[in-house]
């Protein structure tokens, strides 16, 4: 849990580097809540979209979504503007951990939107998202793998 919460106690921090533990489980716990609040949501918008724009049983499943289903998307809105700044920053943190300027994550964004070229960019960022980070010190920071440096969370 501690690995979930620690890229929201650095909010707002674009500087030094971010081990791929706590990259992985802000990323996972992101996945759980964004299942939570929209899912229902979703699936009634999904189930209607299949069965088609002309059929009454999809006409019925939209006006039926239900209150709940509405307050899902509504709370799962303010909880993506709420972690926009700390996944923006763990990102960056991470490709520090790679000696990576956080600029490539805006190169990554931009290459994301190109047709075929995107789908090559979104495979490289998970890439270099799985891969390790940089043994020892880097030009961002003290190696936050290493048990000798307190200070690297602080």
């Amino acid at each position: 849990m501690h690995w979930m919460i620690l890229p929201l106690k650095r909010y707002a921090d674009f500087q030094g580097r971010s081990r791929r533990m706590e990259y992985w489980m802000f990323a996972l716990m992101n996945l759980i809540i964004i299942s939570v609040l929209a899912g229902p949501a979703l699936s009634s918008i999904l189930a209607a979209s299949v069965m088609g724009s002309d059929d009454a049983a999809a006409e019925a499943i939209l006006t039926g979504m239900g209150t709940l289903s509405w307050i899902g998307l509504s709370v799962y809105g303010l909880y993506a503007l709420a972690i926009l700044i700390p996944g923006i920053a763990v990102v960056v943190r991470r490709l520090h951990d790679r000696d990576m300027s956080g600029w490539w994550y805006l190169g990554f964004i931009v290459a994301s939107f190109i047709p075929l070229i995107g789908l090559v960019a979104s495979i490289a960022f998970i890439v270099v998202m799985l891969l390790p980070g940089t043994p020892g010190p880097n030009r961002f920071g003290p190696d936050p793998k290493d048990p000798s440096n307190a200070g690297v969370f602080e």
